[in-house]
């Protein structure tokens, strides 16, 4: 669904009078037949299945559940000292500015992703540089869907706050250069106890669509 400006422009110095809005062909053309059209019905097909799933009570019911999810796990960051941009979430995401602790975001993102922790490093206001940014994006829509409620997501901030810990000795032990940081990473049995712990309790919730008592070979 795109949504766009129609009608006439605002005044504007060295805009012809009575300028109107010329986004609607454009977009047209862009839709179809270069996105939707042939070879792209899929899309449309899939764009119909998300309406109706967005206009059940169900969905409500989920999105609600998000965006409580988000504000907890951003309370409980914030309850341990931590910066969330913004003082908070109203929304699905968690922006995490980790440049007060003194470090970029890229090794936290490393570490989490040998921790079995999804997350994206992410600029912050103020970032001299998009390949060393100060932030990380959490959204709680995944674990959401697994059924996880306010308590639970405060147990993912536990994890959290550990990984940021675990990243800040192994930068002090082995130093900021990420090819040295590295490092750190190997062979690390702190790191392994945390992605054991994150096994354990993810282990303990379904993923929709894959169950373990309809799999053919469980083991």
């Amino acid at each position: 669904m795109i949504f766009y400006r129609k009608g006439p422009k605002p005044p504007k110095k060295g805009q012809p009078e009575g300028a109107v809005y010329d986004f609607e062909d454009k977009i047209n053309s862009a839709v179809f037949p270069a996105l939707q059209g042939g070879p792209h019905n899929h899309q449309i097909g899939a764009l119909a299945v998300a309406l109706k799933q967005a206009n059940t009570p169900g969905f409500k019911v989920y999105a609600k559940q998000v965006k409580a999810n988000a504000v907890a796990l951003a309370n409980y960051l914030m309850a341990k000292g931590y910066n969330i941009v913004t003082g908070g979430t109203e929304n699905h995401l968690v922006f995490w500015d980790l440049r007060p602790l003194g470090m970029t975001d890229n090794k936290v993102e490393k570490l989490c992703d040998l921790c079995n922790i999804t997350l994206n490093k992410n600029a912050v206001f103020g970032d001299s540089s998009a390949l060393a940014p100060g932030g990380v994006r959490i959204g709680t829509p995944a674990m959401t869907s697994r059924g996880l409620v306010e308590k639970d997501f405060e147990k993912i901030g536990e994890f959290l706050s550990r990984s940021v810990t675990l990243t800040l000795n192994i930068q002090k032990e082995h130093g900021k250069l990420l090819k040295d940081f590295n490092k750190g990473l190997m062979n690390n049995k702190e790191i392994e106890e945390l992605k054991a712990d994150v096994e354990k309790f993810s282990a303990s919730y379904e993923m929709p669509g894959f169950l373990m008592s309809e799999m053919k070979y469980p083991d």
